[in-house]
Order: C-alpha cells, then sequence, then structure tokens
C-alpha cells in the first residue's frame, strides 16, 4: 500500500511543472551493478492512476514505467504490441481486435485478462481520454481478446490506445497502483520521492536493467545542478542552462526534444487579439531565433506549428519559420487593425517555469520595437489552472503545451471551437469541418496532407506565436548509460543499465 496526500490537479499536458522539494541522502557504492539510479526532475505526478484525467506530462513521464497499454510506442514513434501480443484492425478501420499477451500478470502477480483491459479502457472513456469518445462499444471474447468497435472510422485510434492497464477489482488506484510495467512504485513520499522497484513478473525478458529508480523531485534548475554536482543524484532531465554549467566531462549525455511546442499563447477572443491582423504583427515582431539563442543557449528546434517537428510524418515543414521577423511588416500591420501607436499586453507566466519566464522577458523587449507595452504577470500554478485554462481569463501566457499520445490529433484537436481544451479560444468554420473529415478519412496519404493542411490553418490564423520544441537532455553520472529518447515526452527507466 502506497502512503501518501496530495492534491489532484486537472488535466494538462504541460512540460515540466516544478514543485518544491529535497534533494535526499547520498548515492550508495558504486561497486554494486545493480546500483540505485536517482534520477531528478522538475515536479511529481498530479496522480499515480493512470485512467485517471489529471495527470502531467511530467507524471505521465514517470508512470511510462509503471503501466503499459495495450500497444506502446518505440523509440521511432511505431506502435507496437505491449500488454497485448497482437492486434487486427478491420479494412474499415471500425473494429480494433486485441490478444492479450498469454501469462500476462500483474505486478502483483494476479493475471491480467480481457475484462481489465475492458474495465481501463471505459474508465478512461468516462474521464474523456482524446481519442476514446468515438468507442461505441468494447467487448471480450474469453479472458485474452478485446475487441473494440468504433462510432465512426479512426484509423489513427491505436495511439490512444496506450491508456495503462489496471486491475478492475483495485478500487483504491491512488495508494494502491498496480500495472504491467517493467518497475512498480515501493514508496512515494510527496514532493520528495517516489521509489520504484523492479517487477518480477514483467513479459519482455532482460527488462529492466536496473533494480531499482529512486525519482527524486527537484524544486527548481538549481537544485538539479546542486544534486548532480554534488552527487545527491545520478541522473536528471535537464535544461539548455543546467546543462551548460555542468562539467560535462564527468557526463553520459543523451539529447532529445522536450516533444512538446512553447508557444506565447494568445486569446483570440479578447481585443484587440481577436483582430488577426494584430496576432499576425505579434508573430512578425517576435524573432525566435533570439528567443533560443538568449534564453536557450542556442539549443532548440524553431517551428511555427503547434504540432512538434519530431511526429515528421505528419508535421509541416513549411511552417518552420512562417512569420520572419520583420518589424516594418509588423508595424503595418498594427496601424492597419487600428493600432498605429501600440497597446498594452499582459502575459501571464506560470511562476514556477523559469524557462517561460526567460522566454517571456526576451519577448517583452522584441514586442516593445513595435510600442506593444508588454509586462509579465507571475501567477502560480494553481491560478495558471484556474484562470487561465479553465477560465480563459487572460490576455497572452507563455507555456509549453505536449501530446498525451503520439497521434498529431492529441496535439491539434484543441483547436477544434468545441474543445474543452480549447483555452486560446480559437475559431475557425473551415478548420472544425476540416478536422472532422480527417477523422473519418481512412487514406494514409490523403489524412497525412489533410493534417499538414490543418496546420497551415492554425498558422495562417496565427492562432499563437509558436517558438520551439525545447531541447531536452538527460544526464547520467557513475557509469549510469543507455538511456533513450522518444517522440513523446518519457523516460524510459527499464533501459538503463550501470556499466
Amino acid at each position: 500500500m502506497i502512503q501518501h496526500k496530495y492534491k489532484v490537479l486537472p488535466v494538462m499536458f504541460f512540460f515540466c511543472l516544478f514543485l518544491p522539494c529535497v534533494l535526499l541522502s547520498a548515492l550508495p557504492s558504486r561497486d554494486n551493478q545493480n546500483a540505485e539510479l536517482r534520477f531528478g526532475v522538475m515536479s511529481e505526478p498530479a496522480t499515480l492512476d493512470p485512467v485517471s484525467p489529471s495527470n502531467t506530462a511530467d507524471g505521465r513521464s514517470v508512470l511510462f514505467n509503471v503501466y503499459e497499454g495495450l500497444v506502446k510506442s518505440d523509440t521511432s514513434g511505431r506502435l507496437l504490441p505491449a500488454a497485448a501480443e497482437s492486434f487486427n484492425i478491420s479494412k474499415d478501420a471500425l473494429v480494433y481486435t486485441f490478444t492479450l499477451r498469454g501469462g500476462l500478470k500483474f505486478q502483483d502477480g494476479t493475471a491480467v485478462t480481457a475484462s481489465d483491459a475492458e474495465f481501463s479502457l471505459n474508465e478512461a472513456k468516462k474521464n474523456n481520454f482524446i481519442g476514446l469518445g468515438n468507442i461505441n462499444k468494447i467487448e471480450t471474447s474469453g479472458d485474452r481478446v478485446v475487441i473494440i468497435t468504433l462510432n465512426d472510422p479512426d484509423p489513427d485510434f491505436l495511439p490512444y490506445l496506450t491508456v495503462g492497464i489496471v486491475p478492475k477489482n483495485n478500487t483504491d488506484r491512488e495508494n494502491n497502483p498496480i500495472g504491467t510495467g517493467p518497475f512498480k512504485i515501493e514508496k512515494y513520499s510527496p514532493q520528495q520521492e517516489l521509489v520504484l522497484v523492479k517487477n518480477p513478473y514483467y513479459w519482455q525478458s532482460g527488462l529492466p536493467k536496473t533494480d531499482r529508480v529512486t525519482v527524486v523531485f527537484s524544486g527548481d534548475n538549481n537544485a538539479l545542478y546542486t544534486g548532480l554536482e554534488g552527487g545527491n543524484i545520478n541522473g536528471a532531465m535537464v535544461t539548455p542552462d543546467v546543462l551548460g554549467k555542468l562539467d560535462q566531462k564527468k557526463y553520459e549525455i543523451v539529447t532529445g526534444y522536450s516533444n512538446s511546442v512553447q508557444m506565447m499563447a494568445l486569446n483570440n477572443s479578447v481585443k484587440p487579439l481577436n483582430d488577426i491582423r494584430v496576432r499576425q504583427a505579434l508573430n512578425y515582431a517576435i524573432d525566435v531565433k533570439d528567443i533560443i539563442d538568449s534564453a536557450f543557449y542556442g539549443r532548440g528546434e524553431p517551428s511555427g506549428s503547434p504540432l512538434i517537428p519530431g511526429l515528421k510524418l505528419y508535421y509541416n515543414e513549411t511552417l518552420k519559420d512562417p512569420y520572419p521577423f520583420d518589424i516594418a511588416k509588423a508595424k503595418t500591420l498594427l496601424t492597419d487593425a487600428g493600432y498605429p501607436n501600440g497597446f498594452d499586453l499582459e502575459i501571464k507566466v506560470p511562476s514556477n517555469y523559469a524557462m517561460h519566464i526567460d522566454t517571456a522577458q526576451v519577448i517583452i523587449n522584441q514586442l516593445a520595437k513595435i510600442n506593444v507595452h508588454a509586462t509579465i504577470r507571475l501567477v502560480d500554478w494553481a491560478t495558471w489552472l484556474t484562470d487561465v485554462y479553465r477560465g480563459r481569463n487572460y490576455e497572452a501566457t507563455v507555456i509549453s503545451l505536449d501530446g498525451s499520445t503520439i497521434s498529431p490529433q492529441s496535439f491539434l484537436s484543441r483547436y477544434v471551437s468545441s474543445s474543452a481544451s480549447n483555452f486560446l479560444n480559437f475559431k475557425s468554420d473551415t478548420y472544425d469541418k476540416l478536422f472532422a473529415q480527417i477523422l473519418t478519412e481512412t487514406n494514409e496519404d490523403t489524412r497525412i496532407q489533410m493534417y499538414k493542411q490543418a496546420q497551415k490553418i492554425i498558422s495562417d490564423e496565427a492562432a499563437a506565436v509558436y517558438i520551439q520544441d525545447i531541447y531536452a537532455f538527460q544526464v547520467f553520472s557513475g557509469g549510469f548509460r543507455g538511456a533513450l529518447t522518444y517522440p513523446l515526452y518519457v523516460l524510459d527507466f527499464s533501459v538503463i543499465s550501470r556499466n
């Protein structure tokens, strides 16, 4: 039984939520090949329940090691069987049939059945997980076959089936988390650490390669840096500024993307941002390269799309730089919109996001060149959730959004005008119609082009100022190595070993 107390947050898909904590005890002896990996992260899970809608990106990244769905992504983004050993998709993309692995067990040693998978997906659907609303019914055949029938054809439905499978008779998933992943949770101390130990029943031979991982919740970048250099942690996910301060000769460094889109989100329904010319002017006035150079030590992947560049098959390459830095053009657009002398703009930024504060500070200086008098208003995370995300009471905000799955729908569905996640208040009848067509298009080549067209609509309408996919770095000391990167924000501890 896991003992803990914490407040569950509403569903958010954000990168690097910072919470206060304490770095704990020193490392165990380095002579032990299976020594404990102590890995520092910026935030803790908002929930330990994989079918709860309340988790953050950091939370999901850690729980990737505890729970598995019917399928899971590999490092290239392909979806492979996980709890299922095989699957079949009907030609009309309406029926998905899965066969569970023979002898598959939960971390407590009990057998996984088709009824457990049915229960888990129904719970996630009830909690409005993206994509699952299209499920018409879930049926089982014996203990191992799960049959999912959709209301409408969806050839991109598979990514939504990464939802973690839980025992249907576990009525206290928060305090008694049980999954099928390579690690099980031994102990959770809120704002301090989460201890993972090897799952002896894991179906994949040879994994995990490390017996014990302690995930340490550090309050800020300085705590991560101090923990790494002082030896209290021997691994961490760090930002470019921390990497720049480390003695890099001491570390194994794995470079990847955060797989999230950093942006200055704009409230499309408030004046003067309800005028497309104003939103476009802001885009032309903001120099993305300057932001990356000034706030991220030159490390980042510029992008003008709401979709991460890592989803290469679907990413619209023409949006690398859709609004080249052009002060004269920005001023002309503002004059045409009736704001020749500019206007005041408040940018709300969560106070626990140092990288977003740094970004906002650069933006303020840039917007001053077109007489837009921007100010930063720092708010705590709870206030940001209430005022910006749920209440939509803001003008602009700097944030990073990730997707809960590797499907482009996970990034693009929030821009549908009726979406509860559309906190930008973006509204385009053309976009709504196109997105509805995407959901039923069965030809893959056609669907890919439609996804690219959808990104172009959002960019042309300047729904936000899209900045970059921030580079992320996993660093390790003490001989730990083997980390992999995915086109999804996850931490895969199962492949890390100590040489």
